[in-house]
C-alpha cells in the first residue's frame, strides 16, 4: 500500500497532511528515510513519525450512529453514511457491513476488510442484531409468541428464525434477530398488524452502540475487532 495512505489509515493526519510529513523527511520506513508518498510499503513494516515508532493496520473499522434519512450506502444521489467520515481520505475502501433502512438509525459498522464482512453477514453464522422500535399499536404476548415461532415472508417464500421480541413500554419493543431479509424486522410486525414509526439497531453481536452520537462515528478498539473476528 503507499505509505500517504497508510498513515491516513493510521489517523496521523489527511493524506495531504501525511504527504508533508514524508517529504519533510519526518517519516522512517524499515530504519530508512522515506520522502515519496507514493512508496510502496509491505505490511509489517516498521514505520517511524518523528522519531516514534507507528503500528500501521491495513484494515481499518469504524463504529457509526447512522441518524434518519442518510443511505447506507457508498454511493447515491442522496446523502450516504461515508458522507459522515471526515476527512475524506478516510472514506477510501470503506462499506458498510449490511444496511438500514434509511429511515431506521443506529449501529452501523464500517470498515475496508471484505473477509470478515463476508463472516458477519453469513445467515449461516446467526449472529444476533438487537433493535428498539416504536409501534402505532400496544404490544401484546401475542407478539412474543409469533416473533419466536416465526413468520413467512413473501416474495422469499422463507420463514424467519426464532426471534426475540421483548416488551419495554406499550408501544416500546427490544426485538433481537439472527438474520437480516429486507426490512425485515418492519415486516414482522406488519404480520402483526402493527406499523413500526421508529426503528433503531442498539447492537451486533458483542458490539454496542452506547452512548455514541447520531451522526458521529468512532474507531473500533482491539479489543472490539478481537471480539468480531471470533464470532
Amino acid at each position: 500500500m503507499r505509505l500517504d495512505k497508510l498513515l491516513a489509515n493510521a489517523r496521523v493526519g489527511s493524506r495531504k497532511e501525511v504527504g508533508v510529513l514524508i517529504k519533510e523527511g519526518r517519516v522512517m520506513v524499515d530504519g530508512e528515510v522515506v520522502n515519496k508518498p507514493g512508496k510502496k510499503v509491505e505490511e509489517g513494516a516498521d514505520l517511524l513519525v518523528d522519531g516514534k515508532a507507528l503500528e500501521v493496520k491495513q484494515h481499518v473499522y469504524y463504529l457509526l450512529h447512522k441518524p434518519q434519512g442518510v443511505i447506507s450506502a457508498t454511493k447515491d444521489r442522496n446523502k450516504t453514511v461515508l458522507d459522515l467520515i471526515r476527512p475524506e481520505d478516510l472514506r477510501k475502501g470503506l462499506f458498510p457491513v449490511g444496511r438500514l433502512d434509511k429511515d431506521t438509525t443506529g449501529f452501523l459498522l464500517l470498515t475496508n476488510d471484505g473477509d470478515l464482512a463476508h463472516r458477519l453477514l453469513s445467515p449461516k453464522r446467526g449472529i444476533e442484531k438487537t433493535y428498539l422500535a416504536r409501534l402505532d399499536e400496544d404490544l401484546d404476548e401475542g407478539d412474543i409468541r409469533a416473533f419466536q415461532e416465526g413468520f413467512l415472508l413473501l416474495p422469499e417464500g422463507m420463514v424467519t428464525r426464532p426471534a426475540r421480541l421483548e416488551i419495554l413500554e406499550k408501544t416500546l419493543g427490544r426485538v433481537t434477530i439472527t438474520e437480516g431479509k429486507y426490512h425485515q424486522v418492519k415486516r414482522m410486525f406488519a404480520k402483526r398488524g402493527k406499523e413500526v414509526l421508529q426503528l433503531k439497531r442498539i447492537s451486533m453481536g458483542p458490539l454496542k452502540l452506547g452512548d455514541l452520537e447520531e451522526g458521529a462515528y468512532r474507531p473500533l478498539s482491539d479489543e472490539e475487532v478481537d471480539l468480531l473476528k471470533a464470532l
